[in-house]
């Protein structure tokens, strides 16, 4: 499935975008808050991703901050809730900027190594936004300290690149072309 660059452009009141994020916010919360007895193992990265490659990179944005918020509610909001916005907000630009564009290109395989690499680019992520809060003198502890939890998120994002992208991406497109393209 190619990127929808029609639905990119759709303005985010629209109630085809509110629709689409609805669904695939509430998939990501529910997965997340279902697989939560599971350190850093949940769908919401690899859906981020895919909304971002099928959608554009204002959706992708729009769901990651949605979703972390809405399942942080439920898990516990804290000081970390702004980190995990930031990570998935990097993520999002970086998959719109670099792997949107190649995405037809890539192989499943190639797909589901780069959501491997998001779990560990969140945890580099996450691990620069505490420096604030402990000093740059802790930044490599605390990043060495994360890097099983970052690990565990990466193999998690790449098992559920396989098992999702062949199930999300035909249903997407098919969301799309029967309800969204008739306006």
């Amino acid at each position: 499935m190619l990127p929808n660059y029609q639905m990119q452009k759709a303005p985010l009141s629209s109630v085809k975008g509110i629709t689409l994020l609805a669904i695939l916010a509430a998939l990501s919360v529910a997965g997340r808050i279902a697989l939560s007895f599971i350190p850093n193992v949940q769908p919401v990265t690899t859906i981020v991703i895919l909304m971002t490659i099928v959608m554009g990179l204002r959706y992708g944005l729009l769901l990651a901050i949605i979703v972390m918020i809405l399942s942080n509610m439920v898990l516990g909001i804290g000081i970390w809730t702004l980190p995990q916005i930031i990570a998935y907000c990097a993520i999002v630009v970086v998959t719109s900027i670099f792997m949107r564009p190649l995405f037809s290109k890539l192989s499943l395989f190639m797909m589901a190594l780069y959501a491997g690499f998001t779990g560990l680019l969140y945890g580099f992520i996450i691990s620069l936004c505490q420096i604030p809060l402990y000093g740059s003198t802790y930044f490599l502890a605390y990043y060495l300290a994360g890097i099983p939890f970052d690990t565990l998120h990466a193999i998690g994002n790449f098992v559920f690149y396989f098992v999702l992208a062949p199930l999300l991406l035909p249903l997407l497109h098919k969301l799309i072309n029967q309800h969204f393209d008739k306006s």
